[in-house]
């Protein structure tokens, strides 16, 4: 059984002092879905309203309170809301760290906060006023899943609903707060999932159960008898993650970056290092485009393209047919330079390509704006005669497999945004297999783990076309140790952050005969 506490930081003075913001990005409901990439609506608008001033004088718990303010209200994203609120106020240093431990952490829990608040309250979460109830789950929160003194927990909860115009309810938050500090996190969850089912399994990780059933399947359990490591699995998803740069091959080794910015290796990918803490985006080798902020997984994405062996000379024509908003466009683009090859990255977003387009500046690579599904209709697109040696189909996906870093997108996603992007998914690999050449390879990748996204798909296109699958751990020097770890399913990968400790990515490879 996972402690609640057993991922928090130690606290002084009633503060809990975490590691690095989980990174990420969202969108609400279904928005939330592959389609964020730019295949249906374009880009949100995020409004840039100022969060309120009203507050407690707690630094730190106010902006965290401010967010999920924005969250509950506006269906703004965590991770997006969080950095705007921090600059506004102007809190760094360990407070910025705290409100960022409170912010995700409380946003990724939701649904379990929400079962035992339900169960102190006495009343179902959906009738009780949504400032105290978002007061409630910061300070369950802290109770249940930080080393937070239970008095500071309840009493600055109080006092965030008394600040924000809830006073009325400010008797009714400290007496539920007063019942979730009585009992130990450990007697929550045997309450309020006491089963030892799916269902109680999900909601004691903080899954909706849908998704801890797309997990079981893939990790092949069923609903008789769950996956043996499902349990880790989402206790793993539940964590967070840590901070994974990507060493910008040709410019710097792991190595090296490892040494200036004082991270530690990857296991996986050549170019990885880790960080347990700090502001990557501030370090030296990132601001001079030495290196990126990148999932060990999509570095792993990445060397399969470049690494898998073709059935032909490579002419050194490669595509990225989903680019935005860059970063393995950019990885791919500086292993070809090595190589004397030429990356053609088409992206439907229009502002997405340009992130792509700064994320390679001066790298062999032409950004084109267009629909991947027909590449003829990309303007100024110059198709090969005979194809592409290597295409890369990142498809737009669920986002299973980041949930541990977009805090609340687990309880906005759909079971629904599955099968409709199925068809897109379907659409954008067979466009990338005939703009493939014959000898040329395929490498299809999600982040997700959702059989019908990654294993259903990928063998029911190759049963329709008579693709040939690469077996990538036999095959991709890269993937070999990944493979060898528990990530081969059949011929293709599948990380998992349990066992490979990133993201859940699905990696696939087609060589075209």
């Amino acid at each position: 059984m996972s402690s609640f506490r057993s991922r928090s930081e130690s606290a002084r003075s009633g503060k809990a002092r975490p590691n690095t913001a989980s990174r990420g990005t969202g969108r609400a409901k279904q928005r939330e879905s592959g389609r964020a990439r730019g295949y249906q609506q374009r880009r949100p608008e995020h409004r840039q309203e100022k969060s309120r001033r009203a507050g407690t004088g707690d630094k730190a718990r106010d902006a965290a309170f401010a967010v999920l303010r924005q969250v509950t209200e506006e269906d703004a994203y965590g991770n997006l809301a969080l950095p705007a609120v921090l600059r506004e106020r102007g809190i760094s240093g360990r407070d910025a760290n705290f409100a960022t431990e409170l912010t995700y952490g409380t946003l990724r829990a939701t649904g379990l906060l929400d079962a035992i608040i339900a169960k102190a309250a006495g009343r179902p979460v959906a009738k009780i006023d949504s400032v105290a109830l978002d007061a409630l789950r910061i300070g369950a929160y802290q109770l249940l899943r930080t080393r937070v003194e239970p008095h500071a927990a309840v009493d600055t909860s109080v006092e965030l609903v008394k600040a924000n115009g809830g006073g009325k309810a400010s008797g009714f938050v400290n007496g539920v707060l007063r019942t979730i500090s009585r009992s130990t996190p450990e007697q929550w969850l045997d309450r309020v999932a006491p089963g030892s089912d799916l269902a109680n399994m999900a909601l004691r990780y903080a899954h909706p159960e849908w998704i801890a059933a797309a997990f079981n399947q893939s990790l092949g359990g069923s609903s008789e008898k769950p996956a043996a490591d499902l349990a880790e699995a989402l206790e793993a998803d539940d964590a967070r993650p840590t901070v994974h740069l990507a060493a910008r091959p040709g410019q710097i080794s792991a190595e090296e970056l490892a040494l200036i910015t004082g991270g530690e290796q990857g296991r996986w990918s050549d170019y990885a290092v880790y960080l347990d803490s700090g502001a990557p985006g501030e370090l030296e080798a990132i601001t001079q485009g030495l290196a990126s902020v990148q999932d060990e997984g999509s570095q792993l994405i990445s060397l399969a393209l470049v690494q898998a062996p073709l059935g032909r000379e490579d002419r050194g024509r490669w595509l990225d047919l989903c680019a935005g908003p860059g970063g393995k466009t950019a990885f791919i683009g500086s292993w070809a330079q090595a190589e004397q090859a030429t990356v053609d990255a088409t992206e439907i977003s229009a502002h997405r390509a340009e992130l792509v387009a700064k994320s390679t500046k001066e790298l062999p690579v032409r950004v084109r704006t267009g629909d991947g599904r027909n590449l003829a209709g990309v303007r100024d697109l110059e198709l090969p005669e005979e194809g592409f040696d290597r295409v890369l189909v990142d498809a737009p996906c669920t986002g299973l497999g980041a949930l541990r870093r977009r805090p609340e997108a687990r309880w906005r996603k759909q079971e629904t945004d599955v099968t409709e992007l199925v068809p897109l998914q379907r659409e954008l690999l067979r466009s990338a297999w005939e703009a493939t050449a014959p000898g040329g390879v395929v490498i299809y990748s999600t982040c997700s783990p959702h059989p019908l996204e990654t294993t259903q798909l990928v063998d029911s296109f190759c049963r329709d076309t008579g693709a040939e699958p690469i077996d990538l751990g036999a095959e991709v020097p890269a993937l070999a140790a990944a493979a060898a770890a528990g990530g081969a399913v059949g011929p293709y990968i599948q990380l998992w952050p349990h066992r490979h400790g990133t993201d859940a990515m699905f990696i696939a490879g087609i060589r075209k005969a």
